[in-house]
Formats: structure tokens, C-alpha cells, sequence
């Protein structure tokens, strides 16, 4: 089952979609917050919607899709506060969307998984409670590095470091932000109180050394991270294939998202009979 919802957040209005697991009559749900990739300025969440699916049945919680404001428009760090908005004004109707505004987890493909860990490390700023996890599919963590060193596959080396340059500028105009956390996820002092996190890797990716690296960044803080290499896999695998890889991948994320629930679950259940 699918809600959709028009928010309005003081950066722009957002479009919101809840997706519940079939015959769902449970209250309280965990709530999986999806951001969608595209470089910060294309696509729509729509394009993730039968991963929603997917995991809301597989994962048993609910999801949520944002339809974040995107660049040049609204640039870096825009859509960071704007979904920062949307968990507030979440949690505020927690009742009426039977979701248990304390068991949330976040995640993203690409610009999305940015924007996903962004959003740990701006919790984390305010000294909120840290999603029960992070789920980061091929990410893009680092402005710092320019996109011509970054080992893009040969065949679109030659006519896209200059397109993605662009695209960089569109989301951070202002290069003297590039080492701002919030943008380059791989320049954060890390805490170990961070939330758990797994990365899915594709083998040729520009991103794959950082997704690494953030990944090693991560476990040497003490956080819990589970990193996976997907050989053969190109970008955006996930939504384009193979399709043996991109089920893989998506069950990867299901799996660790039902075990953070259910640890979380026992937690409470613990921390319970200690009073």
C-alpha cells in the first residue's frame, strides 16, 4: 500500500511517498526514509518506487520516499535541512502514519546515499538519536577529489569528467564547502556512535575508492559496517542490472535492515525488564 503526501518544509515543498508491507495492520512500524539518486539536480523518486516495494514487504516496515529539492535550485545544504524537516513533521504525525518514530533508517543510491549519510552526520551534529541504520549503495561522498581522478570506466572517460564537473557545481557552488562534512561525508570525524552501515560497492564505479574508504573511515571508529564488492557492476547496477546482482543487492539491504529491527527490538525489550 502506497500514501502520498504534499509537505511543505521552509526550504520547498516536498513530495512524499509511504509505502506499507501488503496486509500491514500492524502500528508502529520501523520506518526506512529512501533518498533517490540523479546528481542532486535529476530524477524523481519514482524511479525507486518498486525498490519501496520491495523492501517494505521483504523488510517488513515502512518506507519512505522523499522527493528531495534538487539543484541548481536548491543547492547543497538545502536538501540536507529540508529532510531534516520532513522526519520532524514524520515524527509529529507518528499516530496517524503508524510509524514508530524512533526506530527510523535511512539510505540512497548515488547522490541519494550522500545525501543519506549526510544526514547521520547532521543528526549527529545535534546530538539526535542516530538511525538504527544507513544503507549507502554506491555513493558519492567526496567533492574534494575532482571527477577527472576518479577511475571512471573507459568507455564514458572521455566525455564525462567535464559533465560530472558541472554537475558538482550545480549542488555545491561554493568549492570552499567541498571539505564540509555534510557535503564530503569522507572528511567527517567520525564517531563511533554513528549509525550502522552497509555499503554496497559496484567494481568499475568512479565512487568505488571512496565508498572504500568511507567504508574503512567507518569500521577504524568502531562503527558497525558491513561492505560488499559487487564484481562486474557498474554504476546505478541497482536499477539498471544485471538483474541477479541488482536482487542481491536489494535483499543485502532488506536482510540488514530486518536484523537493525530486530535488534532494536530486543534492546527495548531488554532495556524494559531492567526496570
Amino acid at each position: 500500500m502506497r500514501k502520498d503526501f504534499l509537505v511543505d518544509t521552509s526550504i520547498h515543498p516536498a513530495s512524499l511517498s509511504f509505502y506499507y508491507p501488503d496486509g500491514a495492520e500492524q502500528e508502529s512500524l520501523p520506518v526506512y526514509i529512501n533518498f533517490h539518486g540523479g546528481a542532486f539536480i535529476m530524477n524523481s523518486k519514482e524511479m525507486d518506487d518498486p525498490f519501496c516495494r520491495y523492501l517494505a514487504n521483504r523488510a517488513g516496515c515502512a518506507v519512505l520516499n522523499i522527493g528531495y529539492a534538487k539543484a541548481p535550485e536548491f543547492p547543497f545544504p538545502d536538501p540536507i535541512i529540508q529532510s531534516y524537516e520532513i522526519i520532524q513533521w514524520m515524527k509529529g504525525r507518528a499516530e496517524e502514519l503508524k510509524i514508530d518514530p524512533d526506530r527510523i533508517m535511512v539510505g540512497g543510491q548515488s547522490s541519494g546515499g550522500n545525501l543519506a549519510a549526510a544526514l547521520c552526520l547532521y543528526l549527529e551534529e545535534k546530538a539526535e538519536k542516530q538511525p538504527l541504520l544507513q544503507a549507502l549503495s554506491y555513493p558519492m561522498l567526496d567533492f574534494v577529489t575532482p571527477h577527472a581522478e576518479k577511475p571512471e570506466p573507459k568507455w564514458l572517460r572521455a566525455r564525462y569528467p567535464q559533465f560530472a564537473n558541472f554537475l558538482n557545481m550545480c549542488y555545491l557552488p561554493d568549492q570552499k564547502q567541498a571539505r564540509n562534512p555534510l557535503a564530503s561525508p569522507v572528511c567527517a570525524d567520525i564517531d563511533s556512535g554513528l549509525a550502522p552501515a552497509v555499503l554496497i560497492i559496484a567494481e568499475h564505479d568512479a565512487f568505488r575508492p571512496e565508498g572504500e574508504f568511507y567504508a574503512r573511515k567507518l569500521k577504524a571508529a568502531g562503527v558497525s559496517v558491513h561492505d560488499e564488492l559487487f564484481e562486474g557492476c557498474y554504476h546505478a547496477f541497482t536499477l539498471e542490472g544485471p538483474k541477479d546482482k541488482a536482487e542481491e543487492a536489494w535483499d543485502l539491504i532488506a536482510r540488514k535492515a530486518r536484523e537493525a529491527i530486530a535488534d532494536s527490538k530486543a534492546a527495548n525489550e531488554t532495556g524494559a525488564g531492567q526496570h
